[in-house]
């Protein structure tokens, strides 16, 4: 099996169920502390293509504070949208799990079986 990364939040609930099950199936997991080490624009931007999303606002958690002290409901710029979530890591979903040139949101955590 090739390498599996998850940009994972320890303090999430979904996030520490998601890393313990990747763990039952693989002992090649890079975990990526996202909120210490937020991923480059570029980063995300390969995320939002594996993901299939249309826009980097199908990866924000549009709930946060801090999307909407920023105001970015009306906010169509993608650049801006995805520099918004590198300057505040908090605004990314989470978890997001990597592998096989493939990605998902572990919402719910058992979806990311599929990409293993």
């Amino acid at each position: 099996m090739t390498d599996i990364i998850i940009y994972h939040n320890p303090s999430c609930s979904k996030s520490r169920t998601t890393l313990a099950l990747l763990e039952e199936q693989s002992d090649k997991i890079e975990v990526i502390k996202y909120l210490e080490t937020p991923p480059t624009v570029e980063q995300l931007q390969s995320i939002i293509t594996l993901l299939g999303f249309d826009s980097a606002r199908q990866l924000m958690r549009c709930n946060e504070a801090v999307y909407k002290a920023l105001k970015l409901k009306d906010q169509n710029n993608e650049q801006l949208l995805l520099q918004a979530m590198v300057e505040n890591p908090k605004l990314i979903e989470r978890p997001i799990v990597l592998a096989n040139g493939k990605a998902v949101i572990g919402r719910p955590p058992e979806s990311v079986l599929t990409i293993l």
